[in-house]
C-alpha cells in the first residue's frame, strides 16, 4: 500500500508544468481536485461570504420592515376615520375661530367689557391698553384695569366677562379693601384678549 504513494510523490516531485500532457491520469485527477477546492474556496471567501453578510443585515431590517409595514396598514384601514376627524379638526378650529375678533373689533369688545363692569356696579380707576404680543395665527391684547366695587360686584363682573360670546381672559389679578372699615374692594387685574392674524390664517 507504500508504493502506490511514493509513486504518487515521486511523481509530482518530477512534474513538468509546462508539459501537462506529460502528466499522469492520477496526477491530473489529483490536481484537478486541488483547483476545485481552491476555486470553491475562493467562491466560498470573495462571493458567498460576502452575501451572508448582506443576508444578515437584511435580516436586521425585517422586524423594522415589519413594524413599518403594520403601522402603513394600520393607517391605511383607518384612512377614512382620519379624514373625518380632520374634517371635523377643522369645523372645530372654525368656531373657536369665531370667538376671536378681528383687529377692528378690539375697540367694541373692551367697551363691552366696561359696560358690564359699570351694569355691576363697578367704578374704573383705571383701564389701559396695553402692548400686543403676536402668537402663531393670533395676537394677544393686554389691558390693565383697576376698579372698585363689592365681592358679590367684582365676582359677578367676573362672572359675566366669562360669558361673553368673545374670548377674554382675566388674569394677574389680586383684591384688597380700599381701606380697613369699608366693603369696597380694589380689584387689579389684566385681561387678555386676542385677535386672529388675518394675513396668517389666509395664508394656511
Amino acid at each position: 500500500m507504500s508504493i502506490p504513494a511514493v509513486s504518487l510523490i515521486e511523481e509530482l516531485n518530477g512534474l513538468d508544468v509546462n508539459d501537462i500532457g506529460s502528466w499522469t491520469r492520477r496526477v491530473k485527477i489529483l490536481m484537478a481536485g486541488i483547483l476545485c477546492l481552491v476555486i470553491i474556496g475562493a467562491g466560498f471567501h470573495f462571493i458567498i461570504q460576502d452575501q451572508r453578510a448582506v443576508l444578515a443585515a437584511e435580516e436586521r431590517k425585517e422586524p423594522g420592515l415589519k413594524d413599518s409595514y403594520l403601522e402603513k396598514k394600520a393607517l391605511a384601514i383607518n384612512l377614512d376615520a382620519y379624514k373625518d376627524q380632520m374634517v371635523e379638526a377643522e369645523e372645530t378650529f372654525g368656531v373657536l375661530l369665531k370667538q376671536l375678533p378681528n383687529e377692528s373689533e378690539i375697540p367694541a369688545l373692551l367697551i363691552d367689557m366696561t359696560q358690564v363692569g359699570l351694569s355691576r356696579g363697578l367704578q374704573f380707576e383705571r383701564i389701559k391698553p396695553g402692548a400686543n404680543v403676536d402668537r402663531d395665527f393670533y395676537a394677544e391684547k393686554n389691558v390693565g384695569i383697576i376698579a372698585n366695587g363689592t365681592y358679590h360686584q367684582i365676582a359677578g363682573f367676573v362672572s359675566d366677562v366669562a360669558a361673553l360670546p368673545r374670548i377674554i381672559n382675566i388674569a394677574n389679578f389680586s383684591v384688597e379693601r380700599t381701606s380697613p372699615d369699608s366693603e369696597n374692594l380694589r380689584f387689579q387685574a389684566t385681561t387678555k384678549t386676542y385677535h386672529y392674524l388675518e394675513d396668517s390664517y389666509e395664508s394656511n
